[in-house]
């Protein structure tokens, strides 16, 4: 798979006791590593042992960090000089197991800059089947930006997998992918029209209402979609038919990346021939999975084999929420 991830971070992973705002810390020693939401992807595709290859902006001021870290986990980097300093991203994890993200926010990036990454794009698609576009847009970028790569996925045959938020995500839908996967309340935000920001979402209709949302994708261009209703599951639709898979018990360690993980999970069962369904289910106990390892993105196959023997997906109706457009979180 290649996997458009145009928004590369440093990832600064720093543990303690407990964040308070305005206090004084001490804390275990910073971990660096690559991020971004396409390098959790990759990580779940070397798991596979399957081909990856990563493509974004290489900003001038931190490009050969950027390509050791890369190197130091194997994974295949290939970029755009861009000038400019990488982003960094704070992760404070307390021992609660609580997270906090501080996302500084990249490189501006101008119009040549992205028509370089697409001619990279069309050169390496041929090597692959698959075209995976991650994460946030870095300063500068217009909002079809994954329009532009959906395109040039579909003129090489290639499948589109879009994992994005809000108007690149609905810029991208009018491209029609072959897959997206927001989480509940981004897709229930962009199908309604109406700001979403629940985290964990709540009541007794998030099986129907994960369901309908990903219908209302379906609605708006997407060929299939994938919907993420936190610890709930997912449900995911295709050809006006949806589903609901439920998320098995796991122990949390860290659920940074879980969705990302998802995202890789879903593209190496698809590509190893899975069927949509059992794709869809294997991806979810891959997710699962990775919530259990302290890196975002690690996934043990023994673990996530264990957790996919025992699931299944089940028919939901989502016509009893009878139109997203109407109901109100």
């Amino acid at each position: 798979m290649l996997i458009v991830n145009p928004n590369f971070t440093i990832d600064r992973t720093i543990r303690l006791e407990t964040l308070v705002p305005g206090a004084v810390h001490r804390t275990g020693a910073a971990v660096s590593s690559l991020g971004g939401k396409g390098v959790n992807v990759a990580r779940v595709a070397r798991a596979f042992a399957q081909p990856q290859e990563l493509i974004g902006f290489l900003p001038d001021a931190n490009a050969d960090q950027i390509r050791e870290l890369a190197a130091a986990e194997g994974a295949h980097l290939s970029g755009v000089a861009v000038a400019g300093e990488v982003r960094v991203a704070s992760v404070m994890i307390e021992s609660s197991g609580r997270v906090s993200v501080f996302n500084e926010p990249g490189p501006t990036i101008v119009e040549a800059d992205w028509v370089q990454l697409l001619d990279a794009v069309r050169a390496l698609g041929a090597q692959h089947q698959t075209v995976v576009c991650s994460g946030s847009l870095p300063p500068g970028s217009q909002v079809d930006a994954y329009a532009r790569v959906v395109s040039v996925a579909r003129a090489a045959g290639l499948r589109s997998v879009v994992d994005a938020t809000g108007e690149v995500l609905r810029a991208a839908l009018m491209a029609e992918p072959d897959v997206v996967s927001p989480n509940l309340a981004e897709a229930e935000s962009l199908v309604t029209g109406v700001l979403v920001e629940d985290v964990e979402p709540s009541g007794d209709l998030v099986p129907e209402r994960a369901a309908r949302a990903a219908l209302g994708l379906l609605e708006l261009g997407a060929r299939a979609a994938i919907v993420s209703a936190g610890s709930f599951g997912a449900a995911f639709a295709t050809l006006g038919t949806a589903q609901f898979c439920r998320s098995p018990e796991v122990s949390v360690v860290n659920p940074i990346g879980a969705g990302d993980s998802l995202v890789g999970g879903l593209v190496c069962a698809l590509e190893a021939g899975l069927d949509w369904t059992s794709a869809v289910i294997r991806a979810m106990a891959v997710a699962s999975a990775s919530c259990e390892q302290p890196v975002a993105g690690a996934v043990d196959l023994n673990r996530a084999a264990q957790l996919e023997a025992a699931m299944s997906a089940e028919a939901v109706d989502p016509s009893r929420v009878e139109s997203l457009a109407s109901w109100r979180p």
